[in-house]
């Protein structure tokens, strides 16, 4: 909290110094994704106990809120070229995850993670959109690349997740997007205006694809041709241009 009260505000960001020089980035990463790995593989055992019936649930809250605690401190700190560069071979993990988290917004499960009790799921992805981009902007190392590239071909997830817009919704005819953590009704005049989500999609297609090292990595065959082409389809529906830097 006090990290992004800090950069909300402008002021000296002493979380992230001191989570870079000793670093604990690292750590947050392994955290983040071992509580990822529980919820998914520990906790659904749990509850099918027969015996598990806790009197108290809040500890368990808290074990399950705590990756989208860490999630947030990501974004907050990633933005900083010097925090992505102390997350050292963590990186990989880190993309390996957003990854994960990306082709989940893009995936029809969307539909049920903004209904149901898997909300939190949802912000968490969202945040992860962010980290992704902030990773995009930094980090030059080839393994990195390779992953996001060659592993992931991140590129065409974006163009997917450009193409479905899952933070977008139509409710009773009204247009709503989800900003800053909340469900808001849009305006006619204002629908083909950019989120802060929109934009950090966009930055980190124009990064992976434009990039000199990004360049001579990605394959551009014929596949990942059909899909880029997408974007500019889009772009003319909504009346947009790819973002530049």
């Amino acid at each position: 909290m006090q990290a992004i009260l800090n950069a909300s505000a402008m002021h000296d960001e002493f979380v992230k110094e001191l989570l870079v020089s000793y670093g604990k980035i690292p750590v947050l990463v392994y955290e983040m994704i071992l509580v990822e790995v529980w919820k998914q593989k520990v906790f659904p055992i749990l509850c099918q106990l027969q015996d598990f019936n806790p009197n108290n649930t809040f500890h368990l809250y808290m074990v399950i809120h705590h990756e989208a605690t860490i999630i947030n401190l990501l974004e907050t700190i990633m933005f900083h070229k010097d925090s992505c560069e102390a997350a050292d071979d963590s990186l990989l993990d880190l993309v390996d995850y957003c990854h994960r988290k990306l082709t989940l917004l893009a995936s029809k499960a969307t539909a049920e993670l903004q209904i149901q009790s898997a909300a939190l799921e949802f912000e968490i992805s969202l945040k992860a959109v962010s980290v992704l981009r902030y990773v995009t902007d930094h980090t030059n190392s080839i393994s990195v690349i390779n992953r996001m590239l060659c592993t992931h071909n991140m590129p065409c997830v974006l163009v997917q997740l450009i193409d479905c817009s899952p933070w977008s919704r139509f409710r009773e005819g009204k247009v709503e997007k989800y900003i800053n953590s909340k469900w808001q009704k849009i305006p006619a005049e204002d629908r083909l205006k950019m989120t802060k989500l929109d934009g950090q999609v966009w930055i980190s297609l124009y990064n992976l694809l434009l990039k000199e090292d990004c360049q001579r990595k990605y394959d551009f065959n014929n596949f990942n041709k059909s899909q880029l082409l997408k974007v500019s389809k889009v772009s003319s529906e909504r009346n947009i241009q790819p973002v530049r830097k």
